[in-house]
């Protein structure tokens, strides 16, 4: 079993791993998160144990081992998956954040869930690795409570219904945003200048700009970049510092993602004809 690990991701409340499994029986031990695993291969035919029946996983099908439980399969083909732990702490929390509605200590096994919403999260976190330019701490924390909300809300799916945010809530945290891209910035903090749950700040942030948190502070740390680097009395390493990249390369491949630029031809074109 060949495994990729986001690395990036490990002081967060969720983590992702790509794994290639090979034929054959296979063990799931209990460890102390819920996981995710998300089927990435063609159609495979496998044998559950634990409820003695045949299952063929299509891309896209979901199975959900709450935290302490034990499991085994036995592949009649390799495959690939991409497997998220999720860790209880941040359920428990989230469902408090929802009004203690969710019954944040219980999350049934699952075979064969199709859900787009989880498999959109389990794509975008394994972008983020693959792409190999790590987004930091507020993606994997925003992907982490979109999960749980949503694992929340299988059984219940009024539970993820919010309101807006007020507008002097939101001027706070764009005001917040605007003054400190420079610097590390957490779905916890920007909660608490929103004075909001983090869980509900996600959503009506998406709500009332049409973009997710972590989008939009990609966006406005690139055009601020983009800004600098026209200006030309700065190095690319000092305009990655001043707008919160961790180096060169990290700002090079947002300024690509974002905007089809890099600092390179920004600087070129800023140059006098």
């Amino acid at each position: 079993m060949r495994s990729q690990f986001a690395s990036d991701q490990s002081s967060s409340h969720v983590t992702m791993v790509s794994r290639h499994v090979e034929a054959g029986v296979h063990r799931l031990s209990r460890v102390p998160h819920h996981r995710i695993m998300v089927h990435a291969s063609a159609a495979t035919r496998s044998y559950c144990n634990e409820v003695g029946r045949y299952f063929v996983r299509r891309a896209g099908d979901i199975d959900l081992v709450p935290a302490g439980q034990e499991g085994g399969f036995e592949a009649e083909s390799p495959f690939d998956t991409i497997e998220i732990a999720l860790r209880p702490a941040l359920m428990e929390r989230v469902a408090a954040e929802l009004g203690g509605k969710a019954r944040a200590s219980r999350l049934d096994t699952r075979h064969l869930l199709r859900d787009p919403r989880i498999e959109h999260l389990a794509r975008a976190l394994e972008s983020d690795l693959n792409a190999n330019a790590p987004s930091g701490s507020l993606f994997a924390d925003s992907v982490g409570a979109a999960l749980a909300v949503r694992l929340l809300g299988l059984d219940d799916p009024g539970i993820d219904r919010t309101n807006r945010l007020s507008d002097t809530q939101l001027k706070r945290v764009l005001e917040h945003i605007e003054a400190a891209l420079h610097e590390p910035l957490s779905i916890d903090r920007l909660s608490r200048v929103a004075g909001a749950s983090s869980s509900h700040l996600r959503t009506w942030f998406k709500v009332a700009t049409g973009f997710t948190l972590h989008r939009y502070v990609l966006r406005r740390r690139v055009e601020r970049a983009r800004v600098l680097l026209q200006r030309g009395d700065l190095s690319t390493s000092e305009v990655a510092e001043l707008t919160g990249f961790a180096h060169q390369s990290h700002l090079a491949h947002w300024m690509r993602r974002e905007i089809g630029q890099t600092p390179r031809d920004l600087r070129r074109a800023s140059r006098p004809k």
